[in-house]
């Protein structure tokens, strides 16, 4: 991890920084091709700074999508998409314990099958190309997995009057990225798991 943490003095200086730092951008490397997306660490700290953690610490690294649906989205992040015709894909998230939030130096918690705190704070919509948090529907079931938004599902919005509560944490940063997720999203399927693997060589932050 290049994040640093608990490295006393510079670690310091990091936080007493003005929040107007320009926000990380992560790529993901698949093997459809590769997407950049800004990761909203000013507005979401706690998603935005536990998806940074499972990026440095290699989570993500060699996991399948699981589950695209076209003109809807793409989803990611189950450990268990290591194997990608796994029948638990879709049901996996990370381990319990702590991560450092990366705007206020805090300690938060992943407890209950590796679950976050729902951060209903930011009220950015599920717009096309924006990545949001997966969940199973309970309050605060949120951990590693998420998806990419490929139409504007305002439905899933966590401020709109529907069940569904997705709080959004990145977008991408150009056409290109978009294109992939379409193109992700259009790859044929058979019970909505692409039918040939698409894989995350590698997710980077920086």
């Amino acid at each position: 991890s290049h994040i640093a943490a608990g490295s006393g003095c510079p670690a310091a200086i990091a936080d007493s920084q003005p929040v107007d730092m320009p926000n990380p951008v992560a790529t993901f490397d698949t093997t459809m091709g590769e997407i950049k997306c800004e990761i909203y660490l000013d507005k979401m700290p706690i998603t935005a700074s536990n998806f940074i953690d499972l990026a440095n610490t290699g989570f993500y690294n060699g996991l399948h999508f699981h589950r695209v649906i076209p003109d809807f989205m793409d989803q990611f992040g189950c450990p268990h998409s290591k194997d990608p015709k796994s029948s638990r894909a879709g049901t996996g998230g990370p381990p319990d314990g702590t991560y450092k939030n990366l705007v206020t130096g805090a300690t938060e918690k992943r407890s209950g099958g590796g679950n976050i705190k729902d951060e209903f704070a930011a009220k950015i919509s599920n717009e096309p190309g924006t990545l949001s948090m997966a969940n199973t529907g309970s309050p605060n079931s949120g951990g590693s997995q998420f998806f990419m938004n490929t139409v504007h599902n305002d439905f899933l919005d966590w401020f709109s009057p529907g069940e569904s509560k997705h709080p959004v944490f990145g977008k991408v940063v150009d056409q290109a990225s978009f294109d992939v997720m379409v193109a992700i999203s259009k790859t044929p399927t058979r019970d909505d798991c692409p039918v040939t693997p698409v894989t995350m060589k590698s997710v980077t932050v920086a």
